[in-house]
């Protein structure tokens, strides 16, 4: 890989090694994430249930958005890793700095349409609550300032990570979290300021997490790159080859969120508490989907370099590596969720008429958890062989299916019926897409034997 650090080459060295070498700072990333979200959510659930809920609501759009950030993300997570398998450094750069000015577009745009339609946006929950409703339009439009910086972190951070270095990204992930909290506590609780504080706080940690991440692109020793021109145009083809490899993950990711939106509509129809309860229960279930994202990632950077490098051995033993690990962890967490799951949502959430509710949507969530973790590596070993239409198609169906199923059963079973829609949905989405990335593996494997074969 010459021009870029040798360090983080996945083509070469122990196959447990170099997935630790990915997964652990990743993990460790998620983690902070979970922490922090978890730490929101006490912080906020102090102020009261509603202030939960408008956060809440609001940050359906701040999740859709994350559909559209995967164009930058993974278009250089995909791009770096496979170049950088080929030894080809001109053609990362190129991949990273189109991602780049795609996610800077695309921010922009998404920034001012959340920032101008606040309270249209809003409105579509149909919340009974006019404080609710009007705390997460509030909190909508201040956290919108900060999107476009948003899109940028997470594209540098998808080149840092596609070239095998994820350290870089959870120290900046680390200091705009810490951040995050701090400004929490100043500005609810010293300032009163209530639910725009709290979007005020992460509007400023986001934007000072894009200056970092810049500045480690340009100027870290670890770098990817010796040099890296932002000032020019990207070229057509390369745009077109980005597009290629993430819309279909882009598409996945905004409709997982808009049904997801249309189950947060039915919950609504029970009152704020049950939005408010849908929140946290996830949030405490994040333990989970969060670090798998990692883990997601971690295989997609390592699967893609070694496709670059048509390092099939490499390829077979690290995904089978990671399946049985994360499955494990998978086991662990189903545990842990029946287990503590009272304790943990009351110590968030502690009016005691919602505890009951949050118990029941915990154990609900916990039934799915192995499968999450299947969900998780074979979405990152299809991302690794930039295959991202057979993930897609299978988390667009399972999730569609899931809206209908969920207002069916909410008609027989109450809100219960929206939490048995989501386990059931969610396991059959980690079975299929699990069973599909095997074949594939088992059809690429074929025609590589075959090709050795030729070759002798």
């Amino acid at each position: 890989m010459d021009g870029t650090n040798l360090k983080y080459d996945l083509t070469r060295g122990g196959i447990a090694d170099k997935l630790l070498l990915v997964a652990l700072p990743i993990i460790g990333a998620q983690i902070l994430m979970m922490s922090y979200n978890l730490a929101d959510m006490f912080i906020l659930g102090r102020v009261g249930s509603g202030a939960v809920a408008s956060s809440g609501i609001a940050g359906m759009y701040m999740w859709l958005s994350e559909g559209f950030l995967l164009i930058g993300k993974m278009g250089a997570e995909i791009g770096v890793s496979q170049s950088l398998g080929r030894r080809d450094v001109e053609a990362a750069k190129k991949f990273s700095h189109g991602a780049l000015c795609l996610a800077l577009v695309i921010g922009v745009a998404y920034a001012l349409v959340c920032g101008a339609l606040a309270e249209p946006l809003i409105s579509f929950f149909q919340v009974r609550e006019a404080e609710v409703a009007e705390g997460a339009s509030n909190y909508l439009f201040i956290v919108s300032f900060a999107i476009p910086a948003t899109f940028i972190h997470a594209s540098i951070s998808g080149t840092f990570i596609g070239s095998g270095n994820s350290r870089v990204p959870l120290m900046l992930n680390g200091l705009g979290l810490a951040l995050n909290v701090v400004l929490d506590i100043v500005f609810i609780f010293e300032l009163g300021m209530g639910i725009e504080g709290a979007a005020a706080a992460t509007a400023i940690a986001q934007i000072v997490a894009c200056a970092l991440s810049v500045y480690a692109l340009l100027r870290k020793h670890d770098r990817p790159f010796e040099r890296y021109e932002f000032m020019r145009l990207p070229k057509r083809e390369t745009l077109a080859r980005i597009l290629r490899w993430s819309l279909p993950l882009c598409v996945m990711s905004v409709l997982f969120t808009f049904f997801t939106m249309f189950m947060s509509r039915f919950a609504a129809r029970f009152g704020a508490w049950a939005i408010a309860v849908y929140r946290v229960g996830s949030h405490i279930e994040s333990i989970s989907w969060l670090i798998g994202e990692g883990v997601s990632t971690s295989v997609a950077a390592f699967v893609g370099q070694n496709y670059g490098a048509g390092r099939w051995d490499r390829i077979r033993g690290g995904v089978r590596m990671a399946l049985v690990a994360w499955c494990a962890w998978g086991a662990a967490a189903t545990v842990l969720i029946i287990i503590a799951g009272r304790t943990l949502f009351a110590f968030f959430l502690p009016e005691p008429a919602l505890i009951e509710m949050g118990v029941s949507f915990l154990r609900r969530l916990a039934a799915c958890e192995v499968f999450g973790c299947l969900e998780a590596v074979s979405m990152g070993t299809f991302r690794g062989f930039g295959r991202t239409m057979p993930p897609s198609v299978v988390s667009v169906t399972c999730n569609a299916f899931r809206v209908p199923m969920a207002y069916f059963l909410s008609s027989h079973f109450g809100v219960s019926g929206i939490w048995l829609a989501i386990t059931i949905s969610a396991s059959a989405r980690g079975l299929w897409v699990f069973l599909w990335m095997s074949l594939e593996m088992r059809r690429n494997l074929k025609i590589e034997e075959a090709r050795t074969k030729k070759l002798w």
